[in-house]
C-alpha cells in the first residue's frame, strides 16, 4: 500500500467520507462497485419472488400493497445502479453481467415462493434481515451510497410492517392459515441464517476494513436473532433449530448454517436461479425497442 493509499485508509477508518469526484484507491473503487452492484442486482431480482403473487393476493388491499412494495424495490435498484455508474460501471454492463450470471445477487432471491405465507415471511423476516445490513450502510465511507440508503431504509421499514401485518392476519385466522406461516418460517430459516454471510472476522473483511459497511457478518446475524426470534416465539411460531438458544452473556447459539449451500446458490445454482434470470433476460429483450426509441429521441 502506498503512502497515499494508507492515508486514505486511515481517513475512512476514522469516519471520513468520500465523494464521487474524490481520489480513491483502485482497490477501494473495485470493492465499492462489486458490493453496490450486488445490492442493485438484489433489489431488482428481489421483486420476482413477490411479483408472481400480486394477482393471487387475497384482497384488493393486499394486491395494492404488494404492487407498491415491488415498485419500491425496482426504484431502489435504479438508485443503486446510478451510484455504480458514477463509480465507472455503466448500468447496461451491470445488467449484462447479471443476466449472464457473471454478477451475483442475494441468496434469498434464488428460492421459490410457494404460498401466501412465504410472501408474508419474506416481507417481515427477509426484509428485516436486509434492513439490519442496510442501516449499517448509513455510515458507509462512500457518501453517495450512504445518502441514498436513507431513502431505502425508510421505505424498507414500511415493507417490514406490511409483512408483519400479513403474518398477523394469518396467525389470527384458521389453523390452515397458521400452518402456512409456520411452513414458510421452516422453509426460509436456512436462507435467513445464511443471509448475512459467512462468519469471517470483521477485521479480516475488506468491506469492513474500508468502512464500506460498518458491522461484521456475525454482528448483523446476532442483531437479527435478538430482534426477531422473540417476535417469532411471541406469535406462537417455532424456529426450526433445536440448538437455538440465548446464552447468559446475550449471545445466541445456533446450528451452523450450510455455507456450501450458500456458495452454490449465490453462484447461480439455487432452486429458482435460472428461471428468474431467464425471466429477466426475456423482459430485457422484449423491451429493447423502447430503450432504442427513447435513447434515439434523447440524442
Amino acid at each position: 500500500m502506498t503512502e497515499r493509499e494508507q492515508s486514505f485508509l486511515e481517513y475512512v477508518q476514522s469516519g471520513g467520507q468520500v465523494e464521487a469526484t474524490d481520489w480513491m484507491p483502485d482497490d477501494y473503487r473495485a470493492k465499492l462497485i462489486k458490493f453496490i452492484e450486488m445490492h442493485g442486482n438484489s433489489e431488482l431480482m428481489g421483486v420476482l419472488p413477490e411479483r408472481e403473487w400480486i394477482l393471487r393476493a387475497p384482497t384488493l388491499q393486499r394486491k395494492l400493497a404488494l404492487t407498491a412494495k415491488v415498485q419500491d424495490e425496482v426504484g431502489h435498484s435504479q438508485l443503486i445502479y446510478r451510484v455504480v455508474e458514477d463509480l465507472g460501471k455503466p448500468r447496461e454492463q451491470c445488467l449484462d453481467d447479471l443476466i449472464s450470471g457473471k454478477a451475483k445477487f442475494h441468496n434469498v432471491f434464488h428460492y421459490p415462493t410457494k404460498t401466501w405465507g412465504d410472501v408474508g415471511v419474506i416481507a417481515w423476516l427477509v426484509d428485516a434481515a436486509a434492513i439490519i445490513s442496510q442501516k449499517a450502510l448509513l455510515k458507509c465511507s462512500y457518501a453517495p451510497y450512504a445518502r441514498i440508503m436513507k431513502k431505502i431504509c425508510w421505505e424498507e421499514s414500511f415493507h417490514i410492517l406490511h409483512g408483519r401485518d400479513v403474518v398477523l392476519t394469518l396467525m389470527n385466522g384458521t389453523d390452515a392459515q397458521r400452518e402456512l406461516v409456520q411452513e414458510a418460517v421452516d422453509r426460509w430459516w436456512g436462507p435467513l441464517m445464511q443471509f448475512h454471510g459467512n462468519p469471517i472476522a470483521k477485521d479480516e473483511d475488506p468491506m469492513y476494513v474500508w468502512r464500506i459497511k460498518s458491522q461484521g457478518n456475525e454482528e448483523a446475524r446476532q442483531q437479527f436473532l435478538d430482534g426477531y426470534v422473540p417476535q417469532i416465539w411471541e406469535l406462537g411460531l417455532t424456529v426450526p433449530d433445536a440448538d437455538l438458544r440465548k446464552n447468559d452473556d446475550g449471545v445466541w447459539e445456533y446450528t451452523e448454517p450450510d455455507w456450501d449451500e450458500l456458495r452454490s446458490v449465490v453462484t447461480g445454482h439455487g432452486p429458482k436461479s435460472q428461471d428468474r434470470l431467464d425471466l429477466r433476460r426475456k423482459a430485457r429483450e422484449s423491451s429493447a425497442w423502447v430503450r432504442q426509441v427513447v435513447l434515439a429521441e434523447a440524442a
